[in-house]
């Protein structure tokens, strides 16, 4: 099989699909490996390192996708980068196409494309096994970044998270209660915030109460709970997720507006769509904008800028089922591996994701 890695061509990407040892892997197994020029500098990997290992290097990415059975990406490829695709190409990635266009979506239609989005690979019991540890980075990411946020030098009412003795700490609310979510409960917790958590899930609530010990406040993700919450957080976090779906508005332009001046407003569910009103995609060289008097920080991909951290978690959980495809094909592969076949949003000019179908048709 011919498998190609294209440099990532969005705002600040420094991750790479695989690392050279992948890519040893696949060389000593007989398949071809192209990776494009500089496509792991990011991540500490140089055109060096993967042709040691028997990567060959192509200088483009027209040429990379050009020359590939399957292709390996991190974000969702560009408009210029769908065009390049091939008849019958793989494409795994982190995909997020029910926060995409039309356009893109047909252009995999039209080229037959089978699109794998690495968000959307599930077990039995529900878990995300490639997002999961991309979504440890971001949840982990998130305090650093708030932290800095709340400064007054960028727009924030100048409160350490933490307080000191005689000044509280932060309020912080965290929507969605999954690994995001826990992961930055955990962290905000460490630097000394004061910490809620809403979820829907009432047994989640239960668990995060008994795996924290009570250090954070667990809140039934109500309407007029998350309304009431606005009204004194000092950062609110949107971490919520429905696996292969537009998220859902949680947060109205209403609540928005009676948010504190210079609080913070980080939508991490902006990969797919948001579950702020007033959120709209950024980027890491212009990460905020002020709404309502609320600093908004809507990043999507935010483990981007740490390239050499999110690639290893990321390579970890994905490297099993890149292995599969190679070594067996794509349809034995899919055939053995339920768990896989969740993965595919779209197969030989079919929408195969239920909630993809329903997104492209409502569209219609």
């Amino acid at each position: 099989m011919n498998i190609s890695i294209p440099r990532g061509r969005r705002d600040c990407e420094y991750r790479v699909a695989l690392v050279p040892a992948g890519v040893r892997l696949l060389t000593q197994a007989g398949h071809k490996c192209f990776i494009e020029h500089n496509a792991g500098v990011g991540s500490g990997f140089s055109d060096y390192d993967y042709q040691q290992v028997g990567g060959q290097i192509v200088y483009s990415g027209e040429e990379a996708y050009g020359r590939a059975d399957l292709v390996l990406t991190i974000s969702c490829p560009t408009l210029e980068e769908f065009n390049w695709m091939i008849e019958g190409q793989i494409v795994m990635g982190f995909l997020s196409l029910a926060a995409v266009g039309q356009e893109k979506i047909g252009i995999l239609l039209d080229k037959k494309i089978i699109a794998i989005g690495y968000e959307i690979i599930q077990e039995n019991d529900g878990r995300l096994p490639v997002l999961q540890p991309a979504s440890q980075v971001v949840g982990r990411m998130i305090p650093q970044i708030a932290a800095t946020l709340a400064q007054n030098n960028f727009g924030g009412k100048g409160i350490l998270l933490s307080g000191v003795p005689g000044v509280p700490p932060a309020e912080v609310i965290i929507l969605g209660g999954g690994t995001v979510g826990t992961a930055a409960a955990r962290t905000f917790l460490g630097m000394g915030a004061t910490v809620y958590v809403l979820d829907r899930n009432l047994n989640r609530l239960q668990e995060l109460d008994t795996h924290f010990g009570g250090g954070l406040i667990t809140m039934v993700s109500h309407d007029f709970n998350v309304e009431k919450v606005c009204h004194f957080a000092d950062v609110l976090v949107g971490a919520v997720l429905i696996p292969g779906a537009r998220t859902p508005i949680l947060v109205t332009r209403e609540m928005v507006r009676s948010m504190r001046p210079q609080s913070v407003i980080m939508d991490i569910s902006i990969d797919q769509g948001g579950c702020v009103e007033t959120s709209r995609p950024t980027t890491h060289s212009n990460p905020t904008y002020v709404e309502e008097g609320v600093t908004h920080y809507c990043v999507p991909n935010m483990t981007s800028v740490l390239g050499r951290t999110a690639t290893h978690a990321i390579n970890n959980a994905a490297w099993p089922f890149i292995e599969k495809i190679a070594a067996t094909g794509l349809e034995q592969a899919i055939t053995k591996d339920p768990i896989l076949a969740r993965g595919i949003y779209t197969h030989r000019g079919e929408i195969v994701h239920p909630v993809l179908r329903m997104v492209f048709e409502s569209r219609r």
